[in-house]
């Protein structure tokens, strides 16, 4: 699971020990919601079902999909489907593509979302073999369903107009500063981008 509320306190609160910016945001906005997610293939399942798509299409899909497979969403099921039974779901050609790329590596054994490498990198390195997931849905991933404290989605456009926001910068960073920006703050950086995601739209910022 996610980062939980007391992890989220506790590494901004260290950051905004570290920076008054951080600590003058935090008084403003107050402390952001936990964001959890279930670890586990039905999860990345879901990213992709998600792309490109609004979430009220998503999230009917999803029901299809999931009234298909089953509530355990049984990836071998997904393989033995059809493209026309997995169209049904409202799944194109691209998305069944990538949830067979995925159901297929963890079939195989070669992608163990129970036993992901430690190392942060190592772990984006393995899912972003999935189709259709890059390094972006890679790390939310990380963070939101592994509860992982220093992942740092710099790519998010939310973290970085959170980060304009929060910093008082002058216009939003692109992904190479917004990276630079967040060296000092490990190994808290997950609960930084949590943190630019609860600002970036506060009017009071």
């Amino acid at each position: 699971m996610g980062l939980s509320e007391g992890q989220l306190r506790e590494g901004l609160d260290s950051l905004a020990g570290r920076d008054p910016r951080i600590a003058a945001a935090l008084a403003v906005a107050g402390y952001p919601e936990p964001r959890l997610r279930e670890p586990g293939h039905a999860t990345l399942l879901r990213t992709i079902v998600g792309q490109q798509v609004s979430v009220a299409a998503a999230n009917a899909m999803w029901r299809r999909l999931e009234a298909h497979l089953g509530p355990e969403i049984d990836p071998a099921r997904l393989l033995a489907s059809d493209f026309d039974t997995l169209r049904a779901c409202g799944l194109s050609r691209q998305k069944q593509a990538y949830a067979r790329s995925l159901c297929e590596l963890v079939a195989a054994g070669e992608l163990d979302l129970g036993a992901l490498p430690a190392d942060d990198e190592e772990a984006i390195a393995l899912l972003t073999r999935v189709k259709g997931i890059g390094r972006w849905s890679a790390e939310i991933y990380l963070l939101f369903a592994e509860g992982r404290p220093d992942v740092w989605p710099a790519g998010d456009l939310g973290v970085q107009a959170g980060l304009h926001r929060i910093l008082g910068l002058d216009e939003r960073p692109g992904e190479k500063l917004t990276r630079e920006l967040a060296e000092g703050w490990r190994p808290h950086r997950g609960a930084m981008a949590v943190f630019t995601w609860h600002c970036y739209d506060n009017p009071a910022l």
